[in-house]
């Protein structure tokens, strides 16, 4: 008896004649009037493997769309021209039916918005198959990158008391009885009976915890979850999404921007050449010309634009924008746009923003009005990659946070940093599924991550 053959596999390597095992879910059974032709798919590749089988292996009424079932037979050449090869089956084994008239799932076109209300049966669609192995050759080409430049992997805590970006947009976590809370005398909750003895939250970024290490070890980067409690709908935001944040000492703005824009080109050019099949399909049926926009994406050099000069570009433009470009004002996703798909008709990596609309943790320029901070836009998405000069100087660093109105006792061990052995150092964070919805050509950043959390949403 054969073992189990991924069909990926088996259309790249079984050889005609071979007795083979296959096993999936079936898409689609046209039944004649003694075979049957069954179109199987196990999510090892985009397409299909046909099987033709005799209907007295099976009760054609249990091999419906969705279907599981494990056929073995032998492999021989196809006469149709969608395949080199198909199975003459021997055996047909169903696993798992159901229903024609309960799947969901049927042959035709369902709307993204639909499958979103199906998301644990939305992998079995053809566009959510490819996202997802696009994302996990996204996920491998990370790592990889980073490892073969010496970068040590870190896995960061999730929980957290500080606030990275100091917005104070952040999921609280807590054991208290939501319902009776212990009080203080002022009525405000009792926190230091709760589980860590004050108040925690989910984290908004890695960032903070890499600078430790960073300053240890030279080159850092984290690759986890990351949450924002921000009420946006849009198609470019989630409540719980995934960060790569690479951080190095020694490493000034200019060390950022180089590696930033090496590592959008090594995914680019790792999809293109282990992803072809999936972006062939997302050209064809989601975003026509996509290859051609990822090809200029790797042959011209990214342009640099300071910020003050992005803002005259803007308001010299003649474009009508929907927020009026004005300095001191951070950049809307039309204005980025704008800068990469009409201006420099490439990615731009925007430098030196004004201090007021960034982080406390980003190192103050010699203007005094700006910081040492870029932001890498790319067409179609906008910004998909935000980093910057960490303040490595405790006197600047101490004043920036009184400036935030931050409380300085819980940043304690951050301004430590800065007393024993203080390093130049600095680092990025790149958003996932930005990068997903980039290279794959997807609308909305819902449609590029498996259960996505927004404002409403947190089923499945």
């Amino acid at each position: 008896m054969p073992t189990r053959t991924k069909i990926k596999q088996l259309l790249q390597e079984a050889k005609v004649g071979e007795e083979i095992k296959v096993a999936g879910w079936i898409r689609s059974n046209r039944a004649q009037k003694t075979f049957s032709f069954i179109e199987l798919n196990d999510g090892s590749t985009l397409g299909n493997f046909q099987i033709v089988a005799q209907n007295e292996l099976f009760d054609s009424s249990d091999l419906t769309t969705g279907a599981a079932i494990i056929a073995t037979g032998k492999l021989v050449e196809s006469p149709g021209g969608k395949q080199k090869v198909e199975m003459q089956a021997e055996k047909i084994e169903l696993v798992g039916g159901c229903p024609a008239d309960d799947y969901p799932l049927q042959k035709k076109r369902h709307s993204f918005e639909f499958l979103r209300t199906i998301a644990h049966l939305r992998p079995r669609t053809n566009t959510q198959g490819a996202v997802a192995r696009v994302r996990n050759a996204l996920a491998f080409a990370s790592h990889r990158f980073f490892q073969e430049r010496g970068f040590l992997y870190l896995q960061s805590p999730i929980i957290t008391s500080s606030d990275c970006e100091g917005a104070g947009e952040m999921f609280q976590v807590s054991s208290l009885d939501l319902n009776k809370p212990p009080k203080n005398k002022d009525g405000s909750i009792d926190f230091s009976q709760d589980f860590f003895g004050k108040p925690a939250f989910l984290t908004v970024s890695g960032q903070l915890n890499g600078e430790a290490y960073a300053t240890a070890l030279s080159d850092v980067y984290t690759f986890g979850p990351t949450f924002r409690a921000e009420n946006s709908h849009t198609a470019r935001h989630l409540a719980e999404f995934w960060m790569i944040e690479p951080e190095m000492a020694f490493a000034d703005l200019a060390d950022t921007a180089k590696i930033g824009e090496e590592y959008l080109k090594y995914l680019v050019k790792y999809a293109k050449e282990n992803c072809e099949e999936d972006l062939n399909f997302f050209d064809q049926w989601v975003e026509k010309g996509l290859h051609k926009r990822l090809d200029h994406v790797l042959e011209a050099p990214f342009a640099y634009i300071p910020y003050t000069k992005a803002v005259e570009i803007l308001q010299k433009s003649g474009e009508k924008f929907d927020f009026e470009p004005k300095w001191g004002i951070d950049l809307q996703t039309e204005h980025e746009r704008y800068l990469t798909e009409k201006h420099a008709k490439k990615p731009v990596i925007v430098t030196d923003y004004p201090k007021e609309i960034k982080a406390f943790y980003m190192r103050e320029n010699d203007d005094n009005k700006t910081v040492a901070a870029l932001d890498i836009l790319v067409p179609k998405v906008g910004e998909i990659i935000g980093g910057s000069q960490r303040e490595e100087r405790y006197d600047r660093l101490e004043a920036k946070f009184r400036e935030h109105e931050l409380d300085i006792e819980h940043y304690k061990w951050y301004l430590d940093l800065r007393r024993f052995g203080s390093v130049p150092h600095s680092g990025f964070g790149a958003g996932f599924e930005r990068l997903v919805q980039f290279i794959t050509g997807m609308e909305n950043i819902r449609d590029v991550i498996a259960f996505p959390r927004v404002p409403g949403q947190v089923e499945f």
